[in-house]
């Protein structure tokens, strides 16, 4: 399969970034492709740097969402092969390439993964957490995957278009997961392919880190209560996650009695329970170990153990408020 790829990059407020997508998509290896930028009603001044390079640029009067400029932007493309990325990724050299291969391999009816390089364009400590966290959970089971985020996505333009394209009344962020379980049902393969990567602009303080896992976990929850796999082992919606933030729930309940009784014996059971989700995540805690190093690891899992189940379980508990309340509104939708 060696057509035209189209290079699909919804922009919403970006300029801080897409200056530097553009510039990486540029520099891709692959000699036969194009860019399309889908600007989506932003307010900053992203169109004047969307300008300064060679691209297609298509503009959305007003904010429609990352799914609604994603369709627009493939009903302006020419090429054989979409690929899907996002405003602050950037393309490795070889990215697309790998992508039109690993395509061309798998077949037509296959969408093809990828993900981001362990290490994150800034060097803060937590964007280094969550680049890592990601690129782990995402490539674990690989080749087979639970769905294909769009940071990285690649497939045959044809099938896009007779599934219809992403769905533009899914909840923000998840727009790509239902795409990928709505595909699969239709008989499509998700194929992930770990060597194909893009370098993700996290820019991420502890603020920013927390209320990404929060807003995350909240749209998530709803999801898959909705769908009936809260308890699925999906991505970065990892087993390991929801246990960690049980663990976390359960031992203030376990501190708390000890707190109040004085016996050791719930001390034991804190100590247990806290093994038993290092033990189930060690996979994650030694991906920060060969990536960053053993301090490095040690300042993440003490994040991942503390403050980022917290924010997870704070998001999952909103989300399913969220689900009852939306479900005594409008109880035609429950499936």
């Amino acid at each position: 399969m060696n057509g035209l790829i189209s290079v699909i990059i919804p922009n919403r407020n970006s300029a801080a970034t897409i200056g530097k997508c553009l510039a990486a998509a540029q520099a891709s290896q692959h000699g036969n492709f194009e860019i399309i930028v889908v600007d989506d009603g932003s307010e900053d001044n992203s169109i004047e740097v969307i300008e300064r390079y060679p691209c297609k640029l298509v503009r959305l009067e007003q904010h429609r969402g990352a799914a609604c400029a994603r369709n627009a932007g493939v009903s302006h493309s020419r090429g054989q092969i979409l690929f899907f990325t996002d405003a602050d990724c950037l393309l490795q050299p070889d990215t697309l390439a790998l992508a039109a291969t690993t395509l061309a391999l798998e077949g037509a009816n296959a969408i093809i993964g990828g993900t981001y390089t362990p290490a994150p364009h800034d060097r803060r400590l937590l964007s280094r957490f969550q680049s890592i966290f990601i690129h782990y959970f995402e490539t674990r089971h690989a080749p087979a995957a639970d769905y294909i985020a769009t940071h990285a996505l690649a497939m045959d333009a044809s099938v896009f278009r007779r599934n219809r394209g992403f769905a533009e009344d899914v909840r923000p962020i998840l727009e790509d997961v239902e795409f990928s379980h709505r595909l699969r049902c239709a008989g499509c393969r998700l194929v992930m392919n770990p060597a194909i990567q893009v370098q993700h602009i996290f820019n991420y303080s502890l603020i920013r880190s927390l209320r990404n896992a929060f807003t995350k976990s909240l749209y998530w929850t709803a999801y898959a209560i909705r769908n009936r796999d809260l308890l699925a082992d999906s991505g970065t919606a990892s087993v390991g996650l929801k246990l960690n933030v049980l663990v976390l729930a359960g031992n203030a309940g376990l501190l708390s009695a000890f707190l109040l009784t004085g016996k050791m014996i719930f001390l034991v059971f804190m100590a247990l329970s806290l093994g038993f989700s290092l033990f189930v995540n060690r996979g994650l805690l030694l991906a920060y170990q060969r990536a960053e190093g053993s301090g490095f690891a040690l300042l993440a899992t003490l994040y991942y153990l503390s403050l980022y189940p917290l924010a997870v379980g704070a998001g999952a508990t909103a989300g399913i408020l969220r689900h009852l309340f939306s479900s005594h509104a409008r109880p035609q939708e429950i499936p």
